[in-house]
């Protein structure tokens, strides 16, 4: 009897279905296991395991607390103890860099840089302006300089030749410059330079605003496939959101059209929140125009593809951004040039406090610590008005504070968000504004100790779009060229440090309920990467890559590195 009893349990064994869904449990499509799964949530907590169901996190927890999930038509995946990320984000994201133009990101040295320019040269057509794209920074070139205009007349004398360098900087050859009419006497437009050496000679180099005086060929029509492009190479990189404040390849307005047909399609990888472009705005009425010729209103959209502001900017980059000191010598021209101021502090004034009556959210470029203090007074005006605290109003780069400033920050509620530019950049800001000022430089530890939400970008293409770059910058403060700035500014929290480009990117949007985090009911957007972020070391930091890319539940990017 006892034989016969055993045998039939044997059968029943054998004839039961592979995967038994516990009683009351929502089946899950998916089901991880194995893994270490850091969730980004209020306490931090990493798991082993997580469901998903559809385009959201049914479950997360242990193997065992997640597999009552498992039933009949579920897929497990084995991560075999692989660290997963809540999917990061770019909070200040441009392009993924390349694009029409000569590129020149592969130079290292003035020599490879000009050669590549002279190549492009000899094979223009009689009439062409050679241009190239801005993938590139003289940080990344040996000699640590931009060409001089005798350089670049040397290798064009005849053809107009102008070098577009991240967005704020223009380098024209004297054939570009005869080409538009500008002589040592052309008048600098309000907000703009026109560099020129002790001699009154120009040197080619103009910045922001007298970038207009350059009319350059008009980039080629925005289609899906520059969409298409941006989302593959983000994905890439684990990246499933960005907040694209005001320019995106030439045509933003083109591209949010694009985005939300795309977004009903099911064809987007790659979550978008954009700002309009209202960098040139100069009044309230003007803001008012911008938006009525966009036709949206504000939070319009969806989880894809929404509208989040208005981006608006103050002063230059490092260039020209606006500072209390004057810039070191020669740069500082005697103790006169403290940087461009793009607008006045009325005007930038009367702007955001018409926003914040019509009920729109700026987003503002402000550099300097005296361009940090213009927008912190134009914001008390607003607040005055109506209270901003609570309304998201956020602030790009505030490469520099004081402590005055900060405070002003947080008593607002101030949002901020930072980037890697001196990763790139730091010798050439030291060389602008000097060591002090450079030490003190994007001081991310500050703000988070001030009890500011902070969210980290690149500013791509200024900076390439590579996340781990960035959050190498901030965990160690080195630079690519070997010297480290600011050491005290160093997130040494790694779990803080990932917050910067998940929960907290959520928080800056306003999606911290729907994303940002690994938690039953939020959208599935993760990353599997190549290492334990939380334990790796952080010079390896900067090597990392994603293995494994989901958005909404779907895998949209998978490196051959990952079986």
């Amino acid at each position: 009897m006892l034989k016969y009893l055993c045998s039939l349990a044997l059968l029943a064994t054998l004839v039961a279905p592979p995967f038994a869904l516990a009683k009351d449990a929502q089946e899950a499509d998916i089901v991880f296991v194995n893994g270490r799964i850091y969730t980004a949530d209020s306490k931090d907590r990493i798991v082993s395991s997580m469901a998903v169901a559809g385009n959201r996190f049914l479950a997360v927890g242990s193997d065992s607390e997640v597999k009552r999930h498992i039933g009949p038509r579920t897929k497990t995946v084995d991560l075999g103890g692989r660290f997963v990320s809540p999917g990061l984000a770019d909070a200040h994201l441009h392009n993924e860099g390349g694009g029409p133009g000569v590129d020149l990101s592969a130079a290292r040295t003035l020599e490879e840089l000009l050669t590549a320019v002279a190549n492009a040269v000899s094979k223009a057509p009689a009439g062409a302006i050679v241009v190239s794209n801005s993938d590139w920074h003289e940080a990344q070139l040996r000699e640590q300089r931009v060409p001089t205009l005798a350089e670049l007349d040397a290798i064009a004398p005849d053809t107009p030749v102008v070098l577009v360098r991240g967005g704020h900087s223009i380098y024209a050859n004297s054939a570009a410059l005869r080409a538009f009419n500008i002589t040592p006497d052309t008048p600098i437009p309000p907000g703009g330079q026109i560099s020129r050496d002790a001699a009154h000679r120009l040197t080619g180099e103009i910045i922001d605003t007298a970038r207009d005086l350059v009319k350059l060929p008009p980039a080629p029509p925005l289609g899906e496939a520059d969409l298409l492009r941006t989302q593959e190479k983000m994905n890439s990189y684990g990246v499933t959101a960005v907040r694209i404040p005001g320019i995106y390849k030439g045509d933003l307005k083109a591209a949010w059209r694009l985005m939300r047909r795309m977004a009903d399609e099911g064809r987007l990888t790659l979550r978008y929140t954009v700002y309009l472009p209202g960098m040139s705005l100069q009044s309230g009425t003007e803001a008012r125009q911008l938006i009525e010729s966009w036709g949206v209103k504000p939070e319009e959209g969806n989880a894809w593809a929404r509208i989040d502001g208005i981006k608006i900017m103050v002063d230059g980059g490092f260039e020209g951004g606006h500072l209390f000191q004057p810039y070191v010598e020669p740069y500082g021209q005697g103790g006169s040039y403290r940087g461009i101021e793009t607008i006045a502090p009325d005007r930038f004034a009367d702007i955001v406090t018409t926003l914040n009556e019509i009920g729109w959210r700026p987003t503002v470029h402000a550099a300097g610590d005296a361009a940090l203090a213009e927008v912190l007074k134009g914001f008390a005006a607003a607040d005055a008005g109506s209270p901003i605290r609570k309304k998201r109003w956020t602030i790009e780069h505030a490469s520099l504070t004081n402590a005055a400033l900060t405070q002003e920050m947080r008593r607002l509620g101030v949002q901020v968000s930072v980037q890697d530019h001196m990763y790139l950049a730091g010798p050439i800001v030291e060389r602008y504004w000097g060591a002090a000022r450079a030490d003190r430089n994007t001081p991310v530890a500050a703000y988070l100790d001030a009890g500011l939400l902070v969210a980290g970008g690149t500013d791509a293409p200024v900076i390439p779009a590579n996340p781990f770059w960035e959050l190498y910058f901030f965990a160690s403060r080195a630079t690519l060229s070997g010297k480290s700035y600011g050491l005290s500014q160093r997130i040494l929290s790694r779990a803080q440090l990932l917050r910067l480009v998940t929960i907290n990117f959520a928080r800056m949007i306003g999606e911290e309920r729907s994303r940002g985090s690994i938690e039953p009911g939020k959208l599935a957007d993760f990353a599997v990467l190549s290492d334990d972020f939380l334990a790796v070391d952080v010079e390896h930091i900067k090597d990392m890559e994603a293995l494994a890319t989901y958005v909404d539940g779907r895998l949209v990017y998978r490196s051959p590195r990952y079986r």
